[in-house]
C-alpha cells in the first residue's frame, strides 16, 4: 500500500482517516490510529504538553468496508468487518456483542456496492462522538474501511 495522506481537519466539515486496516483479527484498531497512535488526544487521556487543547468531536462517521487494492485503488475485504466501542468489562473485540456497535459483511460483488454504515448523531440536540471511542475488528488480517468524519 502506497504512503496515505494524513489530514488533520478537525474543523471539518470533513476529515477524511484514510484506510484502517486490522492487522491482527480479535486486537480492534482505533479509528484514530493513523492520525493520534499513541491516542494522546482521546478524551480519557490525561492532558500533556503533547495533547491538543481540545479533542476531535464529530456528529457523523461514515465506514466503508474495503481494503486497499492490489495495484491502485480498493477491492472487497475479505471477511466481515466489525465496528466496535471501547470494551468497558469484555475484551472490546469482534466477539464482545455489549461493544459491536455494527457488522459489515464480505458481501459486495464488486468495487461499486460496498456495505456501507452511517453513525449519525442527532443533530438538534447538538449530540457528537468521539472518534476515539470506536475501533475497527475483523475476521481476516488486512482487511478494514476507509472512514470519514463529518464535523459540524
Amino acid at each position: 500500500m502506497a504512503t496515505q495522506s494524513v489530514h488533520k481537519d478537525r474543523q471539518g466539515p470533513i476529515w477524511p482517516l484514510g484506510m484502517i486496516q486490522v492487522v491482527t483479527p480479535g486486537t480492534p484498531v482505533n479509528l484514530m490510529s493513523l492520525i493520534d497512535a499513541a491516542l494522546v488526544n482521546a478524551p480519557e487521556s490525561a492532558t500533556s504538553a503533547t495533547s491538543d487543547e481540545y479533542t476531535p468531536r464529530c456528529y457523523e462517521i461514515l465506514f466503508f468496508a474495503c481494503k486497499p487494492g492490489a495495484a491502485h485503488g480498493v477491492q472487497v475485504n475479505t471477511g466481515n468487518i466489525y465496528i466496535m466501542r471501547k470494551g468497558v468489562q469484555g475484551a472490546g473485540n469482534r466477539d464482545d456483542y455489549g461493544s459491536m456497535v455494527a457488522a459489515l459483511p464480505s458481501g459486495a460483488t464488486t468495487a461499486t456496492n460496498f456495505p456501507f454504515f452511517r453513525l449519525t448523531a442527532a443533530a438538534l440536540n447538538r449530540n457528537v462522538f468521539s472518534p476515539y471511542e470506536f475501533y475497527l475488528d475483523a475476521d481476516n488480517g488486512g482487511d478494514g474501511c476507509l472512514v470519514t468524519l463529518n464535523i459540524e
